[in-house]
């Protein structure tokens, strides 16, 4: 299913963390992928609050927490610039669905980086 939201159809995810060669570029698509899911999902399901919005971001949160493995095997890590910018990216998402009230930190909850 193509997203048919606009702003995030066009969002660079994770820029900041491409720009760093320390975050490789095959696990950065798979978080990438990730989070353009989390969209398709949100845009199908059509969340009718916050908490249906929670329990979509926090599932996708579980598949990040899925990709440190694939990040220390590359000889890297979710630290803390990948932690903002991911986080910031779930901020993104909620925004542009029409949640501006949502809590990063909720949206989150189930990380584990």
């Amino acid at each position: 299913m193509p997203i048919s939201n606009e702003r995030v159809s066009t969002h660079p995810f994770l820029r900041g963390l491409y720009e760093d060669d320390y975050h490789p570029d095959d696990v950065l698509d798979r978080g990438r992928a990730v989070l353009l899911a989390l969209c398709e999902r949100i845009e199908r399901e059509r969340p009718a609050g916050l908490a249906a919005l929670y329990a979509l971001t926090q599932a996708a949160t579980e598949e990040f927490n899925a990709l440190e493995a694939a990040f220390e095997a590359a000889g890297s890590e979710i630290e803390t610039v990948a932690r903002e910018e991911i986080a910031e990216d779930f901020g993104f998402v909620a925004r542009a669905y029409g949640f501006p009230d949502a809590d990063v930190e909720e949206l989150i909850a189930t990380r584990e980086w």
